[in-house]
């Protein structure tokens, strides 16, 4: 029997409820900060993911999936910022709206060893605000963030800032980290030590207990940012304060991709274990000219829609479709049966039926596990005095409504 590939999963139609709702109230919340949605292609260059990204990044040395076709080289996207930028500078959009607020939902794909909360093929939902360094644009990407969280009815989340400060500092930094832990280097992990050969500021990104502990003890503060940095990151903590966020200062969080400067955060969920991340995000002031386009600064975030899923506390309420479910008896009623479908969905309402042959007691358990909001029978009896009878499935009460009044009754009951 042929499976799914390991790190992928079927989303089948009773889990499906889920992320639409997820969908839906992603939207209307985007909705309210005036961002507009982008769909960028699945598949890009490999080199637009390498130069963004960050050469000795774990994605780019180990999780991307990669096509190569003679001299072509493309990968599935494990992340969506640089082709939402890549599509900024190829479609102008700059020329049209200098500053433009997006977001987006899809899969994305990373080539790792799968674990809960860590798929293959995973969906993120984020936003991206590009054209701007103004502090007050950090304050609302984190504030839309958290309300997201809020508008799924999840809690017991926690939200992490730092800032790595511009190119320079986060250069400082790097120079400050190489010298401190010198004489720590071999109580490092072995991929830390590879870090701090080729790219110090990655061992902050480091899950591992030692290695955290040997961090924390560093003592590193806010040290290495100039005063233009210090200044940006004292407005982002007044603006979240004014709108009475709940956060933590993480002066050790980096983030895992190179493009990031400045303000930084991660949301942490203690139920999803040591990858606790729902999601993050931060500034990438020079991700737009590096990839060709202006100097512009930009702001953007992402959740992982199957860590939100896990985390969620409450289960969707089973709601009543508004669906009609026809039960035929008899031949006679049958032929009609398909006419009278025929005549509800044009009408616009959502029907369905038996094509299973079932029995009236099987066929209403059937109606019931469809969730449907009525269910309409009709047998001999119907037929004869040109009547159906319709039962509410919510309260139980069974009627007899005349044929011709049907679609009315039902157009005001589903209202």
């Amino acid at each position: 029997m042929l499976k799914s590939i390991p790190g992928t999963k079927d989303i089948l139609p009773q889990e499906v409820s889920w992320w639409q709702k997820i969908e839906e109230t992603s939207r209307n919340i985007f909705s309210l900060y005036n961002y507009k949605e982008i769909r960028t292609p699945l598949i890009e260059e490999e080199a637009l993911f390498n130069r963004s990204l960050g050469k000795d990044t774990q994605v780019i040395q180990k999780q991307m999936f990669l096509i190569k076709k003679g001299k072509d080289a493309y990968a599935l996207r494990p992340e969506a910022t640089a082709s939402i930028v890549r599509a900024y500078i190829e479609n102008n959009l700059d020329k049209t709206a200098r500053f433009i607020k997006l977001y987006y939902m899809g899969p994305m794909f990373r080539l790792e060893r799968p674990q809960k909360g860590r798929m293959r093929q995973f969906h993120h939902l984020g936003a991206e605000a590009i054209g701007s360094q103004d502090a007050s644009l950090d304050v609302e990407i984190i504030s839309l963030a958290d309300n997201l969280l809020k508008s799924f009815l999840i809690g017991g989340y926690k939200i992490k800032i730092n800032s790595l400060g511009c190119l320079k500092d986060k250069k400082r930094l790097a120079q400050v980290l190489h010298q401190e832990l010198k004489n720590k280097f071999n109580k490092l992990c072995p991929e830390c030590r590879a870090r701090f050969k080729r790219n110090t500021l990655r061992i902050l990104d480091c899950k591992n207990d030692a290695c955290r502990q040997i961090i924390n003890n560093l003592g590193l503060q806010d040290k290495h940012l100039c005063l233009e940095c210090k200044n940006h990151f004292k407005q982002v903590i007044k603006g979240l304060a004014s709108l009475k966020s709940e956060y933590e200062i993480s002066p050790y969080l980096v983030r895992g991709l190179d493009y990031y400067t400045r303000t930084v955060f991660e949301i942490t969920h203690q139920d999803l274990g040591s990858q606790d991340a729902l999601g993050a995000g931060g500034r990438y002031d020079n991700l737009v000219s590096d990839l060709g386009g202006p100097d512009v600064g930009a702001m953007g975030f992402a959740f992982g829609i199957e860590r939100l899923l896990l985390v969620a506390r409450c289960p969707l309420p089973v709601a009543r479709q508004n669906l009609v479910y026809l039960i035929t008896l008899g031949e006679n009623a049958k032929g009609q049966g398909l006419t009278l479908l025929d005549n509800l969905r044009k009408a616009g309402i959502t029907a369905d039926t038996d094509y299973e042959n079932k029995s009236l007691k099987g066929a209403m358990r059937k109606a019931d596990d469809s969730s449907a909001r009525y269910v309409l029978i009709i047998g001999e009896d119907e037929i004869k005095k040109n009547t159906l009878t319709l039962k509410d499935m919510i309260s139980g009460e069974q009627r007899e409504v005349k044929a011709e009044d049907l679609i009315t009754e039902l157009k005001a009951s589903l209202s």
